[in-house]
């Protein structure tokens, strides 16, 4: 067989879709109307021989005046068969039995399992007569098989006897040199054996299947040297085994055990033969061997055999797949020898690894996916601990001076730490995702197991930028080995007690992974680094070395930075926190940069140990599937118990902290105060009652006596020192009220009275900044569903009598809105007071329009949210309370009576409609109402009403679309409106749209006759864009990529802007801004480019994975931002020259002669009437000049004489005059004006020559306007 050249036999199809397949009949009631159906139509030779079968069927069942069943069907067709089989080879057409034969495959499957067995015998017979003979076709072979298969699984399994010879048959046929039947046949057996699961007779079909593969591997392998008259059988021998090994491919899973391990045994042979077809036949079934639950295999064959291939990949040349297939039976083949077999298992891995990574290495990318597959699966599942003990043991006592050989697990460690050699250069980054996956795995102990691969990783650090691509994936292996061995570990084997510029890569790595790590760590390790680099930067502040000096100070605040880090999952809180508060009221009080980073080290510490008594540990870790081993192995540490003893411990000192916490409150300016109210409200939710509220009437105290200063306060004394005075009062006041606000998670009820009681008189105070606070406590206590139950009333008193609040208080004030709203729309028992909300629900439309972007955003969102209250409020009723909250903001449109208002109103309808889905239906009853309200004079309504329609169009689907699509089209340009021409645009854009939805001959369908211009206008735009997509190489994959990541968000500025800027004046009397609308469109577009580039680019140096500013200490970074600052400057100082704009909006173009001669010229806005403005807007677009531009080269004429002069240090005199850019315009008129002044010029060359370029081109002015006179 070795002298088989196996790439020339003929292979079996590995298609598993037949073309004469029937499955698609099952469950019909009527068989022979159903083939009639779906195949009476077909032009193939056997499907007409089928359905003319099944018409011979249906007329035989009506005759005998049955109905028409399976059963019927199924008898017709064995009577129809049965003289057939006995009229032999020399019977009638033998299309005719390989119809019958399809027809009664179709039949069998309906049939009850009685009738079967009852008449299955003798259909078998007639059937496996028809197989023989050789003028069957294909089809009706297949057809045949399939009817043999149905037959073995539906007959009594216990009497192997009588299933012999069927199955003998289908076998077979498993050789056939037709590959359709092969591959009908080996179907065929594996859904035989499959109905033979659990039975005793499994193993007679097992062994009758390797009977059959041993004989033809004998008759391939050497029978002819015992027999010279089957000589010539070897190659048809080597077929044979090949046929046979596809066969297997989906047949050995479903085996016996014994006999699937004599098939193993010739597997090894098989492959020495070093032929691909056959070792990709092997590959399948073995991978199709090691996924089967359960299939067991003589685990020490089976390792062989994996231990073959593994060692074949450095020995032999392999091709991608081949090496691909390899890495995955190595690794499914493996986890199956652990599960039978751990202990010879585990002494190969290391050979196992070994080829992994030799396939790794490789240049082929499928290959190298498979392996670090391979690589992630066997580390979690086949290193346990005991491996890890053992290799722990054998380390601890090796450092005790005891001589020994590596153990399994140091030998897998060194195989993965060589995944970092020079020779992996190019898969680094995979190399650096396997030992992630190894620290993980390891934790703790790949400290011991795992250093060289930590060191050469920090080695790795150092190269430079321009060699290594891999910086992002190195710090996140870095990262994993801090959060597995600990950032102590860490720090001992690489050797770091000081940081400088050659480790503080390690800073940023550790800040981002350290989990359940120490505190006392931090104590010891971190703070012991801060003390001996601060004494080194008072050395070089008296050496004079500013820079190093400023390098270290920033170094000590990246170590702080690491206190958060620490206090992420710590271990130790309740023993360790009693030195911690210490140092954290000492940093407080003495070193306000580092406020920030303690507070929020409070936070990570109370918060995580409330999450712990809160959820329970599954509950916990279902909510984060994603988090890594490190962290999960932290939180399983945190059980309640421990939960609990590290709150007593922090709790013990709330009280210091609150007093350092309140002191530094008090003495803050506003930004600090979003630091420290966070963590004074996680202190104050653990916190004793009775701790709490002793600071909370203390504050009070102090809160009504600045108040009463306030009020003490003269009136009608303006000196300076008075007003100062008030203003420390009132920033006082409101730093009470914050404080006191942020102990409320630790308030009783009564104590929360006294604090309601004094923010109902501080909400309609006249100073903004208490009232802005008064709100901003009042939407914290809002916040409790029983607060507001208690208070209902007064609240709802309180809200109407305070109006108007002032402008900074507006946002928190729509906060207490939204919670009183939702409150009462959620309880049933205040359905009468659900008119007095309609008020507050258009107080909030009202904020829509407010110019403050936050409170915008915030008026937004909250309108949302309400809406999905109600939409949660039941189950049942769900779309009917969207429908009732949506019908009271379109309320609004009967009840508004100025523009501004309806412009909000319609604003919120547009906004609900672009969330809701459920909403579409009812949104489109109000389209007529919104025609009609663009008929109106008013810029504001007809923007706000084209967002609305512009909201609805894109969240439609097109079958919507088209039941409104007339009325749509019509309405968008059957408006006649002053201001109409300032929203084509706006109008264009919808009608893209519809045409994009609906087609573009539904849109012209419906399109009034005059307005075709613009369909034409639009079909011609899009033609364009798809000619300039095809003739760009990518055009199509960018289009493609650009629209699967398209994400639909709401966009106030898209969605309401005309002009796409949301922050042009919306007054439509104002007659400056109509005037000047064309040319400020284009200024305001190139200004909001320009402000969109800077803020690209500010954006670009934060990190927003951190929310961090740039990091001034990289230098790197540091010459990066230098760089594209310098670029930015010199933009701006070229576009800082503003541009002169007559009274009609066009901009005004000198040249430099005459700018130096200009005089300011003043423009008198009051004598520009209305009239003037709406007539720039109907002036059309003037024409360009001629003759283009030109340099007049005035620098070089003399004043004293005629001619030019030379100047030192500058060019010889020169002028010219430039090509002008329309002669590449497509319209002709703009050509012929290029060519016109293009020849004009070369015309009066030799008039001109001889004179300056000054003068001639002077000249040339001159006689042009001696001809316009003369005219």
């Amino acid at each position: 067989m070795a002298d088989v050249d196996m790439s020339e036999l003929p292979q079996t199809p590995r298609s598993t879709a037949d073309d004469d397949d029937l499955s698609f009949l099952d469950g019909e009631a009527d068989l022979a109307a159903a083939i009639l159906a779906r195949l009476g139509g077909s032009p193939r030779e056997d499907c007409q021989h089928l359905c003319a079968t099944a018409a011979a069927m249906a007329q035989a069942v009506s005759e005998r005046g049955v109905p028409a069943t399976p059963v019927a069907y199924f008898a017709a067709a064995a009577a129809a068969l049965d003289p057939l089989a006995r009229a032999g080879a020399g019977g009638p057409d033998h299309h005719v039995a390989g119809a019958l034969l399809a027809f009664l495959s179709a039949a069998l499957p309906a049939l009850p399992a009685a009738v079967v067995r009852a008449r299955g015998h003798e259909v078998a017979e007639d059937v496996v007569r028809v197989l023989e003979f050789p003028s069957t076709p294909d089809s009706g072979v297949r057809a045949g098989l399939r009817c043999l298969a149905h037959l073995v699984s539906a007959v009594d399994k216990a009497n192997w006897e009588a299933v012999e010879p069927l199955y003998t048959v289908i076998l077979r046929l498993a050789t056939d040199h037709r590959p359709k039947v092969r591959k009908q046949s080996h179907s065929c057996l594996r859904d035989v054996l499959l109905s033979f699961q659990r039975q005793a007779i499994l193993v007679p079909a097992s062994e009758a299947l390797t009977r059959c593969f041993e004989r033809f591997l004998l008759l391939a392998g050497g029978s002819s040297a015992v027999n010279p008259g089957v000589a010539d059988e070897g190659p048809k021998g080597a077929k044979e085994v090949l046929y046979i090994l596809n066969a297997l491919a989906c047949c050995l899973p479903l085996m016996a055990s014994k006999p699937s391990n004599t098939i193993l045994k010739y597997f090894k042979a098989l492959l020495d033969l070093h032929q691909p077809i056959l070792t990709r036949s092997i590959l399948e079934i073995l991978h199709a061997v090691g996924e089967s639950p359960t299939l067991q295999l003589k685990s020490d064959i089976l390792l062989e055999l994996l231990c073959s291939l593994g060692l074949s990949v450095s020995s032999e040349r392999k091709s991608g797949d081949e090496m691909a297939s390899i890495a995955r039976l190595l690794h499914v083949g493996t986890k199956k020898v652990y599960g039978q077999n751990r202990d010879i298992c585990v002494v190969k891995l290391p050979l196992v690894f070994t080829s992994l990574g030799d396939i790794l290495s490789s240049e082929f990318e499928e290959a190298k996916f498979s392996s670090v597959e391979a690589f992630k699966g066997l580390i979690d599942n086949c290193i346990d601990e005991t491996l890890v003990s053992q290799g722990i043991a054998q380390i601890k006592a090796r450092h005790n001076g005891l001589k020994s050989n590596p153990t399994i697990i140091e030998k897998i460690c060194a195989i993965l730490e060589g995944l970092l050699d020079v020779r992996y250069s190019d898969v680094w980054d995979r190399s650096f995702h396997v030992i992630s996956v190894a620290f993980e795995k390891l934790g703790e102990f790949s400290a011991d197991l795992l250093p060289e691969a930590l060191k050469n990783l920090a080695d790795m650090q150092n190269l430079s930028d321009d060699d290594f691509f891999f910086r992002k994936q190195l710090d996140s292996c870095l990262g994993s080995a801090v959060a597995a061995m600990g950032p102590k570990n860490v720090l001992e084997i690489l050797q770091i007690q000081s940081i400088c510029a050659e480790n503080e890569w390690i800073l940023p790595v550790m800040e981002k992974h350290i989990v359940g790590a120490s505190l006392q760590f931090f104590l010891r390790d971190i703070l012991g680094i801060v003390r001996s680099m601060e004494k080194n930067i008072s050395k070089l502040l008296k050496d004079d070395k500013l820079f190093s000096a400023k390098r270290a100070e920033g170094y000590v605040y990246s170590l702080w930075s690491l206190l958060p880090s620490c206090c992420n999952y710590p271990c130790d809180t309740s023993s360790n926190f009693r030195v911690l508060q210490n140092v954290l009221c000492d940093t407080l009080q003495n070193q306000p940069e580092l406020r920030g980073i303690v507070c929020s080290s409070i936070q990570v510490l109370i918060k995580q140990n409330k999450e712990a008594l809160s959820l329970s540990r599954e509950e916990d870790f279902l909510a984060e599937d994603e988090i890594s081993k490190s962290e999960r192995r932290a939180k399983e540490c945190y059980t309640k118990n421990v939960a609990e003893e590290n709150l007593k411990a922090i709790c013990a000192f709330s009280s210091k902290l609150l007093e350092v916490l309140c002191s530094i409150f008090l003495m803050s300016s506003k930004d600090a105060i979003g630091l420290l109210q966070p963590a004074i409200s996680e202190i104050a939710s653990i916190s004793d009652k009775d701790v709490v509220s002793k600071f909370f009437l203390s504050s009070i105290r102090k809160l009504l006596e600045a108040t009463k200063a306030v009020n003490a306060e003269p009136v009608g004394d303006n000196s300076m020192q008075i007003e100062a005075d008030s203003d420390t009062n009132s920033m006082t006041r409101a730093l009470l009220l914050d404080f006191a606000a942020s102990l409320m998670p630790g308030l009783a009820a009564k104590s929360i009275n006294v604090l309601f009681s004094y923010v109902k008189p501080a909400i309609k105070d006249s100073d903004s900044l208490i009232q802005k606070r008064a709100y901003k406590v009042l939407s914290m206590l809002l916040k409790e569903a029983e607060f507001i139950e208690r208070n209902l009333d007064v609240l709802l008193e309180l809200m109407i009598s305070s109006l108007p609040c002032q402008f900074p208080s507006k946002r928190y004030r729509l906060e207490c809105l939204y919670h009183l709203i939702v409150h009462i729309l959620k309880d049933s028992s205040t359905v009468k007071k659900r008119e007095i909300i309609s008020s507050f629900i258009t107080e909030i439309l009202l904020a829509l329009k407010e110019a403050n972007k936050k409170t915008r955003n915030r008026s937004y969102d909250l309108l949302i949210e309400i809406a999905r209250t109600c939409e949660n409020a039941g189950n049942d009723e769900r779309k009917e309370n969207l429908h009732q909250f949506f019908g009271m903001v379109a309320g609004g449109l009967v009840a508004g009576q100025t523009p501004y208002a309806i412009s909000a109103v319609v604003t919120g309808l547009a906004r609900l409609t672009y969330e809701f889905s459920d909403l579409i239906g009812v949104a489109y009853k109000l389209l007529p109402q919104t025609f009609l309200l663009m008929q109106r004079n008013n810029r504001e309504i007809v923007k706000a009403n084209l967002g609305f329609v512009k909201a609805l169009v894109a969240k439609s689907k097109a079958e919507m679309l088209h039941e409104h699509l007339k009325g749509v089209v019509e309405g968008l340009l059957s408006w006649q409106s002053d201001i109409m021409n300032s929203f084509k645009a706006k109008v264009k854009s919808l009608i893209e749209i519809l045409v994009k939805k609906c087609g573009l001959d539904a849109v012209k369908a419906v399109m009034p006759k005059e307005h075709m211009k613009l369909l034409t206008n639009i079909r011609k735009i899009n033609e364009r864009k798809m000619r300039k997509a095809k003739s760009s190489e990518d055009g199509d994959a960018m289009s493609m990529a650009s629209g699967a990541t398209r994400q639909s968000r709401w966009n106030h500025t898209q969605m309401f802007s005309d002009f796409g800027s949301d922050d042009e004046s919306d007054d439509p009397s104002s007659t400056q801004h109509t005037v000047t609308s064309r040319a400020g469109s284009k200024a305001s577009t190139r200004l909001s480019r320009r402000r969109q580039a800077d803020k690209n680019l500010l954006e670009k140096f934060i990190d927003h994975s951190t929310s961090e500013p740039l990091d001034l200490l990289d230098q790197k970074t540091v010459r990066l931002a230098l760089k594209s600052g310098a670029g930015k400057k010199r933009a701006t100082q070229d576009d800082d020259e503003e541009f002169e704009v007559d009274p009609e909006g066009r901009i005004i173009v000198r040249e430099e002669r005459e700018k130096r001669k200009k005089k300011p010229v003043s423009h008198d806005n009051d004598e520009v009437d209305g009239r003037t403005s709406v007539r720039s807007q109907s002036v059309k677009k003037r024409k360009t000049s001629s003759s283009g531009w030109a340099y007049t080269g005035h620098e070089y004429t003399s004043k004293k004489a005629g001619g030019d002069l030379k100047k030192k240090d500058k060019m010889e005199p020169y002028a010219y005059w430039p090509l002008d850019r329309k002669l590449l315009n497509r319209r002709s008129d703009r050509k012929a004006s290029a060519r016109k002044g293009m020849s004009s010029v070369m015309k009066v060359t030799k008039r001109l020559e001889g004179k300056s370029a000054s003068a001639a081109l002077s000249a040339n002015r001159s006689g042009k306007m001696k001809h316009k006179g003369k005219k």
